[in-house]
């Protein structure tokens, strides 16, 4: 089946007790035994087997092509599972240099007092990705289009890459989802999903999740997931089942909204810059035209002025909400240099490219010329 129909079906059948076409909610913490350790397909505890969060991990998987799907209560959640599976203290991580600011947290704050090494590359660059591999890494962790500057990673060439160095090479499909990239066809291990954006769609429930086809690696991950239980409960379960049924849709209109607005900031006067991988300007367009079916809705750009002059422009917006976070159904603007990606060092931040005026959007489904009407007087403002 072509992904539209796996949105709406993988995973889910109706209900053989009632003939229910949605996924049932199942609020159950434990299950009744028939006798001491015999349970009904594994299910004993609602920590390690939920059907609702069965269905999704179904769906998850079959929408990126892969054998098995593990959710988590956040996107973190299923990075941390990952990094807790495969290193250890003395082992190597891998990542490009423009990342969302939480997983440097996680892999800066987190993991390097414990030992684990993190190598830092700009993983567009296949000369200085190979570099940074020509000793040994247990991860390779990659991230496209990236936050917030829109970088694109040739998927193909940096799992090979990868590979030779004997890394699993992890790819946060985030951005892109499904509908427009799918990692595992272009030769990576493992897919990562913060299901909170466009997955989910509607800004209202946190989740993560990752997809692989390995069997060893999927039980490594699943043992953690069980062991440790950042599980989501079944209610942010069914709401992600229901964003699911129309991602293909939703991520139409999020691409044709983006692609009028990204030509639109790039003729602007008081615009200097803007990062969209659909423009042909944008200097991995190429890879991007290649790897992906369009070019998503999220877009940067830097304004010309102040950097109070950015951060004000984004106070002034009436359609465009103030927010972190991003890929829901309504179009939201802000500041990542002192938002998402705060908790990156000054230096570090600016050395990858990622301007202190730097404004990103997460653009919504809304009529594409309100948008535009509401940037113009913003900008103007």
């Amino acid at each position: 089946m072509r992904l539209g129909t796996l949105a709406v079906h993988a995973g889910q059948t109706p209900d053989p007790t009632t003939g229910a076409i949605m996924t049932p909610v199942f609020c159950t913490s434990t299950y009744v035994q028939e006798y001491p350790n015999v349970v009904k397909d594994g299910h004993d505890y609602s920590r390690g087997k939920n059907p609702t969060r069965t269905a999704l991990q179904d769906n998850l998987a079959a929408l990126e092509g892969g054998r098995f799907g593990l959710c988590f209560s956040s996107g973190l959640a299923s990075i941390h599972t990952v990094i807790t599976a495969l290193c250890k203290p003395g082992d190597r991580i891998v990542c490009g240099n423009d990342l969302y600011g939480g997983t440097f947290r996680l892999f800066r704050k987190v993991f390097e007092p414990y030992g684990i090494t993190l190598d830092v590359v700009d993983s567009t660059d296949l000369d200085a990705l190979a570099a940074a591999l020509q000793q040994p890494a247990k991860v390779l962790w990659l991230e496209t289009p990236t936050n917030p500057l829109l970088n694109i990673t040739d998927l193909a060439a940096a799992a090979e890459l990868g590979h030779k160095a004997g890394a699993v090479v992890c790819c946060d499909n985030t951005f892109a989802t499904p509908y427009l990239q799918r990692p595992l066809e272009l030769g990576c291990d493992l897919v990562m999903h913060s299901t909170t954006k466009y997955l989910g769609g509607h800004s209202d429930v946190i989740g993560g999740a990752l997809v692989v086809n390995d069997e060893k690696l999927h039980e490594q991950l699943a043992f953690l997931q069980f062991a440790v239980g950042a599980v989501p409960g079944p209610q942010d379960c069914f709401l992600l089942l229901r964003g699911t049924k129309t991602l293909h849709v939703r991520m139409q209109r999020h691409c044709e909204n983006a692609a009028v607005i990204a030509s639109w900031l790039g003729e602007h006067p008081k615009v200097s810059k803007v990062y969209y991988p659909g423009l042909p300007t944008h200097k991995n367009h190429a890879v991007a035209a290649q790897q992906m079916k369009d070019f998503g809705g999220m877009i940067s750009f830097v304004l010309k002025g102040s950097v109070e002059d950015g951060m004000a422009m984004t106070a002034r917006t009436k359609v465009f909400a103030l927010a972190e976070s991003l890929g829901g159904v309504e179009s939201l603007i802000e500041h990542p240099p002192s938002m998402t990606h705060a908790s990156i060092p000054a230096e570090q931040r600016r050395a990858s490219g990622l301007d202190d005026g730097l404004i990103r959007l997460s653009v919504g489904i809304e009529d594409v010329d309100d948008l535009l009407a509401d940037l113009e007087q913003a900008i103007e403002g």
